[in-house]
């Protein structure tokens, strides 16, 4: 065993690895898979699917603070109160897709998606709040650390999104399993991280106006705005251009795991390269392959399946940046800003889950109102299909242009 491995068992990091695999699970997969589960099973259309998604979000611009607010204020209720945060997310899942609806196939998921993401915000802000302190403790410091979570993370993703589609040869109801799955999952990553929670420095909250008045935490939340946005666009779309655009039905799944995989693959690569040559370089680096990579999308159509795996390859290793230096950049802040973390970090998953919300609620009925329809037997219009790409890839573009100009003009505080 490696003398970073023996460390890594020491420091319980791989308690932070399984804890943040189920996060991720729970998060961006779902907005993956939900609208079109329930667009496909129960006939609910896609513009009300994001109008939910969108109004949830607006209901997180309140609860994400409070909640934020209320971790910095558990004390010694903390570890009780993750553990029920933990249920919930467990028993939300279940309900999502495990539960046939006993009401309107509409509110049903809105009543179990708000369960999910409630628990997931109240989770995360609380985990990312704990690595503040840990990474204090650590050789590695926050870009250690996020290395561990975020790689975790990863192949979090990859297990939720190859998941149903693996399950689907071999289960009647491949959906209810994974989700059965996942809430096993859940309790046992729960157990793991429980030590950890006893420990979590106590000390005076933060008022989140304090936290906003910094000027390079508020230029990191309005980056992690701008650079999130990309991901949550090409997420919500990805399964309608696999299925549509390069008409390559049941290759939705092998594609996914292969870009997340990559991410994963390449997050503790960034983190060395972030050692050496500075975050902000590197950052800037990943946001050009990024666009280069996304541009090539613009190019392809059907049968292109081979070159859009490339593309997965190069788009997952660019994430991979995105997740580990971002968040450590902005736990090295809140440590001198705000040293419990909760009312930075609330702000943090709001700007998170945002951006796929944000996506959810303009893309999908931009795509409708053009006629495209999921799953259609006799194909789309030319029309709607243009517009997915143009959506898929030239928004992303955009985007990750106005990412780096943020970028280049922030100034940061940085290891080497």
């Amino acid at each position: 065993m490696t003398a970073a491995v023996s460390r890594a068992g020491g420091d319980r990091l791989w308690a932070y690895s399984l804890y943040a695999a189920v996060l991720s699970g729970a998060g961006l997969p779902i907005y993956i898979y939900a609208p079109k589960f329930y667009a496909d099973s129960y006939g609910v259309s896609l513009t009300a699917l994001g109008a939910v998604l969108f109004g949830l979000r607006l209901f997180d611009v309140v609860q994400d603070p409070a909640l934020g607010w209320l971790s910095e204020r558990l004390g010694r209720a903390r570890p009780a109160a993750v553990a029920f945060g933990a249920g919930l997310l467990a028993a939300s899942m279940v309900a999502l897709f495990a539960v046939a609806p006993p009401v309107a196939p509409l509110w049903w998921f809105g009543i179990a998606i708000t369960g999910l993401f409630s628990a997931f915000s109240f989770l995360t802000i609380n985990f990312y709040a704990r690595g503040v302190a840990k990474a204090s403790t650590l050789r590695g410091g926050h870009v250690g650390l996020a290395g561990w979570r975020e790689t975790g993370a990863l192949l979090g993703v990859c297990l939720a999104a190859i998941a149903p589609t693996v399950l689907t040869g071999v289960a009647p109801a491949p959906f209810a399993v994974f989700a059965w799955g996942f809430a096993a999952v859940a309790v046992l990553a729960a157990l793991a991280m429980a030590p950890e929670w006893g420990t979590v420095a106590r000390g005076e909250a933060t008022p989140i106006g304090e936290i906003l008045a910094d000027r390079q935490a508020r230029r990191l939340l309005i980056l992690a705005l701008v650079n999130a946005t990309p991901l949550a666009i090409t997420s919500t779309l990805f399964l309608f251009y696999v299925e549509s655009r390069l008409e390559a039905p049941g290759w939705e799944g092998p594609l996914l795991v292969l870009f997340f995989l990559s991410a994963a693959v390449s997050a503790p690569v960034w983190s060395r390269l972030a050692a050496r040559f500075g975050e902000k370089r590197v950052l800037l680096a990943a946001m050009v392959l990024a666009i280069a990579s996304f541009a090539v999308v613009l190019t392809l159509g059907p049968g292109d399946t081979t070159l859009f795996a490339l593309v997965c390859v190069a788009s997952g290793a660019t994430i991979g940046a995105d997740l580990v230096l971002l968040p450590a950049l902005f736990a090295r802040r809140m440590a001198a800003v705000s040293p419990n973390g909760g009312q930075g970090f609330g702000l943090w998953s709001f700007t998170t889950k945002f951006t796929l919300a944000f996506a959810a609620a303009l893309l999908l009925p931009a795509l409708e109102a053009a006629g495209f329809r999921a799953g259609a037997a006799e194909g789309n219009p030319e029309d709607a299909l243009r517009l997915l790409t143009l959506l898929y890839a030239l928004v992303p573009c955009v985007l990750k242009v106005v990412a780096i100009a943020l970028l280049a003009a922030t100034k940061l505080e940085e290891t080497p």
